[in-house]
């Protein structure tokens, strides 16, 4: 099953939040008879500015623009019981009530085009997410998979943590990945790599020819231009290849500079570490290497967890990572999507505000059985 956060509903943009309304209306009401029991001597005028300027802060351009002609008419009412509409004083008062509302209508329409924005960006993002992080398949042969992928900001609904999954004649094939970097750029390499693993997955007979040809996207000039696109070593991605064959009660790992899966078995969490790890996909041009894949046992009734470096990177208030094999070994059992709900709620647990400092995704394998 792929999991992804709810993402929190917004409101319309502009649209005033009814209740905080009352605020500045009270405000208005309460200056102004204030104001009109005071002494000759005291003025409350100035603080209607508070009315106009309060509303901008939740309202849009509309509301704004009334709450300010609101308080403008006070103050002149005020004018009139105090002492006559053109007395100097509450003249210039009104003059810099109407320039003041003016400008904080104007703020508020700049906020409300911001926030338009804003939900553009949301659109896209989501719409990103469901083209280069497409859900996983809740059951792929003898394989049971769970996903989820945890952004870092609100407003960015994917980044560059990345995972895909493909069936081959003879089993099944997954990955899992972390581009260097942030923003649109780590999303587009991001795609890159997915996109060279599932027009590959199923077409390369061994892993190593699997990992060559990712490289090979990875390392080619993404504008077709010739040129490199930045510094040599500028951009890579670390990731983690799994072969996992119907029938051999094993899986095949090819690491490329990223964090060990763990093997949960027997309440116990076991980094499966390669003896030699390749570089991140982008760098292996740079280091006389081969990709060779290690053999791990994995039978039935065992769960393999994947996940990116933003899981075991995640600090709570005392800066203390969180522990990941811990907590993993701590999960009762109840198949892959419940252990994704698990770690997800304790991994948020531990984040100081449940924010988290950098994208994380994970995906649990649980082998239950032959093929099928």
């Amino acid at each position: 099953m792929d999991h992804r956060p709810p993402h929190p509903s917004h409101r319309h943009v502009g649209e005033p939040r009814l209740p905080l309304l009352a605020v500045p209306f009270a405000l208005i009401a309460v200056v102004t008879v204030v104001d009109v029991l005071a002494p000759p001597d005291v003025h409350l005028g100035p603080f209607l500015v508070a009315a106009p300027a309060l509303t901008a802060s939740f309202a849009g351009p509309w509301m704004t623009g009334f709450v300010g002609a609101v308080a403008v008419t006070a103050q002149a009412a005020v004018a009139v019981v105090r002492t006559t509409a053109t007395d100097l004083n509450h003249t210039f008062q009104i003059i810099a009530l109407v320039l003041i509302s003016i400008s904080v209508t104007l703020f508020a329409h700049l906020r409300e085009v911001h926030e338009k924005q804003l939900t553009q960006l949301r659109s896209v993002a989501e719409a990103a997410q469901e083209v280069v992080l497409r859900p996983l398949r809740d059951r792929m042969g003898p394989l049971r998979l769970a996903s989820v992928y945890l952004a870092a900001e609100a407003e960015a609904q994917i980044g560059g943590d990345l995972y895909a999954a493909s069936r081959t004649p003879h089993g099944t094939r997954l990955i899992i990945g972390d581009v260097r970097g942030k923003g649109l750029e780590a999303v587009g390499d991001a795609a890159l790599v997915l996109g060279a693993f599932r027009a590959a997955a199923h077409q390369e007979a061994d892993l190593p020819t699997l990992i060559a040809h990712l490289e090979a996207a990875v390392a080619a000039d993404p504008d077709g231009t010739g040129e490199p696109a930045g510094e040599p070593g500028e951009a890579f991605t670390t990731a983690a290849v799994l072969d996992v064959p119907d029938q051999d009660m094993t899986l095949r790992l090819i690491s490329c500079g990223h964090p060990p899966p763990l093997l949960l078995r027997g309440g116990r969490a076991i980094p499966l570490e390669v003896d030699h790890p390749a570089p991140p996909l982008g760098l292996t041009q740079y280091v006389d290497t081969g990709f060779a894949p290690q053999s791990f046992s994995f039978e039935p009734g065992d769960v393999v967890l994947l996940y990116t470096d933003g899981v075991i990177e995640a600090r709570d208030a005392e800066g203390a990572f969180y522990p990941l094999p811990e907590r993993a070994a701590d999960w009762p059992g109840d198949g892959p999507d419940a252990l994704l709900r698990h770690l997800c709620a304790d991994l948020l647990a531990h984040s100081p505000g449940g924010r988290l400092g950098d994208d994380a995704a994970m995906v649990a394998i649980e082998r239950i059985g032959g093929g099928a």
